[in-house]
């Protein structure tokens, strides 16, 4: 088993032992431990009592962070005409039609989202082995299948994120950079979990979120309070 590195095991020594923090502590000590050479990404992860293998405990959906990620996503578009012309003029990376899909189809997945208007889902729908397991395939419920992709786009660029359980029953999402203020991941962290809390199915039983933490990019798990998200 690889030793954890000097920076790891003093960030974890910060951590007390059977504490478990309120998101706001969170943040401060995920500050405290991020990495003094890069810029860390800050995450939460949350396990919740749901069975992701039943259709009506499927928990998906789509948050835009007040501040934003720290990072601009790349994005490319399915589309042709006036809805491509218009994506391209809210900044998408890269737009087009069946030569899109062409080049997708052949393994093209350096990209963050996908977003495609209704009437190329017939075409986009065969690269279902290629961005599925990636998590990019366009999606009506998240607002990436739609006939306004320039909206769509603007909305990714701005912080929008999208956070899926998987069949562990885990959500991961990045609520932006260690260089945030405390401020402003408490707003991202606070904006997300709300989300994820209305997002609750009626099917789930006892408390929904289980346990929860917040980390930095190579850093160790912030324990969260459960009971001050719920």
């Amino acid at each position: 088993m690889a030793t954890k590195s000097k920076a790891f095991q003093a960030a974890a020594a910060k951590i007390e032992a059977d504490k478990f923090y309120t998101p706001t502590e969170a943040v401060a000590l995920a500050k405290e431990t991020g990495s003094a050479k890069f810029d860390s990404t800050v995450e939460v992860a949350l396990k919740l009592a749901v069975d992701p293998r039943k259709a009506d405990q499927m928990v998906r959906g789509t948050v835009i962070l007040p501040h934003g990620t720290g990072k601009t996503a790349r994005v490319i578009v399915f589309a042709t005409g006036p809805a491509a012309e218009a994506a391209i003029a809210a900044g998408a990376d890269e737009v087009g039609g069946a030569e899109l899909i062409e080049k997708v189809a052949g393994g093209y997945t350096s990209f963050d989202a996908a977003v495609s208007t209704p009437e190329l889902m017939g075409q986009v729908g065969r690269l279902g082995k290629v961005l599925g397991p990636r998590g990019l395939m366009p999606n009506p419920k998240t607002g990436t299948v739609t006939p306004n992709p320039a909206k769509a786009v603007e909305e990714i660029k701005g912080g929008k994120i999208e956070f899926r359980v998987d069949k562990h029953a885990n959500v991961h999402f990045v609520v932006g950079k260690a260089s945030f203020s405390a401020e402003q991941l408490d707003e991202n962290i606070a904006a997300a979990l709300e989300e994820v809390v209305r997002l609750k199915p009626s099917s789930s039983k006892g408390r929904y979120i289980q346990k929860g933490a917040v980390s930095t990019t190579f850093g160790p798990g912030i324990p969260l309070d459960v009971n001050a998200i719920v």
